[in-house]
């Protein structure tokens, strides 16, 4: 029993393979009591309430094959990260301009204050937008830049002042500070209010989305599943929010491992002189790499054909993505212009 002790230290830390046998415990006893709730001709809790495993898992097949459920998924997705972008655009000059210099700061800190509590709802945005995509997208980066805008704010005012005394003593000057100290000191953090912002962000979209009939799964949510009284489908429909918000956690994650490095140094240093990588790690790694490095190619070749129509009329891209096609190629034109330079990094240490 000594040995499991370290399950219940305060502020404990889950290392290595555990994390998996944890979570797997947990999903399990999830699942448990959900068969428990369910099971019988009468049931604890009514299926019209919370229908049986079994049904939520065919209602997946039902998604797919009557409501065309991969391009309401990809709807939502390029929504998602429209919203994202928009609201990076607009909450990182504000926030920078706001908590670095009095005269912004003293114009505005009260206005930002009063904005947290700030919620118009989506009519005023269906006035200037109409009820398309534009509105939705614009919608969500409120939502977004709502909380965001304080918290940058919030994460200049936490920057350690041992940093800032260093670099005045080494004669910076305020451009150099900013792009030394102030810029790589809140991004790092503001990384992190980022993937907490995933559950915001979908509920925002389940909310939006039932206006207008441009699909996604906010639109299924409200408009098929509910119709037709398929609390079974809704029940998928959710669970693949959570998936997608998890899948979506770790690319953020994966992404703050490669822009901020430094923040897991010492774990890694760490980590590197109690145990070799294991084959596991390694493994995941490289398909990690493989599934980037091909998804690119075949993003690719299916914007050549968006272009030239090589592969014949159907555009995909188009199909799956709509209007909202441009986040997509925003988020490959970013993801190749890292390639490249981390190759050129690499080619110049060389």
């Amino acid at each position: 029993m000594a040995s499991l002790a370290w399950l219940f230290d305060l502020r404990g830390e889950v290392k290595g393979k555990s994390s998996y046998l944890l979570l797997g415990l947990g999903l399990g006893f999830l699942l448990f009591i959900w068969v428990i709730l369910t099971m019988g001709a009468q049931p604890l809790v009514p299926s019209g309430i919370l229908p049986q495993p079994v049904k939520v898992v065919n209602a997946f097949g039902d998604l797919w094959y009557d409501n065309d459920l991969l391009r309401n998924v990809t709807t939502s997705y390029a929504l998602n990260l429209g919203g994202y972008v928009k609201a990076l655009l607009w909450s990182i000059p504000l926030g920078f301009l706001i908590g670095l210099f009095p005269l912004f700061r003293g114009s505005f800190q009260h206005i930002v204050n009063a904005l947290v509590a700030f919620n118009c709802g989506h009519k005023p945005f269906i006035v200037w937008f109409g009820i398309y995509t534009e509105m939705k997208m614009n919608f969500l980066a409120f939502g977004i830049f709502l909380y965001l805008l304080p918290t940058i704010i919030q994460r200049i005012d936490e920057v350690e002042d041992v940093y800032l005394t260093t670099v005045y003593t080494l004669g910076a000057s305020k451009w150099q500070t900013f792009t030394s100290v102030y810029f790589p000191a809140v991004m790092s953090k503001l990384s992190d209010d980022i993937r907490v912002l995933t559950a915001i962000s979908w509920t925002y979209i389940i909310v939006i989305e039932n206006i207008g009939s441009e699909g996604g799964i906010g639109f299924l949510l409200h408009g098929p599943s509910a119709r037709q009284g398929r609390v079974d489908k809704m029940f998928a429909l959710l669970i693949l929010i959570m998936l997608i918000g998890v899948a979506q956690d770790r690319v953020f994650k994966y992404l703050d491992r490669k822009l901020f490095p430094h923040k897991y140094q010492l774990k890694e240093n760490a980590a590197s002189k109690s145990q070799t990588v294991s084959l596991l790690s390694d493994t995941l790694g490289f398909i990690g790499n493989v599934v980037a490095y091909a998804s690119l190619f075949i993003y690719m070749l299916l914007a050549i054909n968006e272009v030239t129509g090589i592969f014949g009329h159907f555009r995909p891209l188009h199909y799956f993505f709509g209007d909202r096609l441009w986040v997509i190629n925003l988020g490959f034109l970013l993801v190749a212009f890292v390639i490249v330079y981390r190759w050129i990094k690499n080619k110049i240490k060389a």
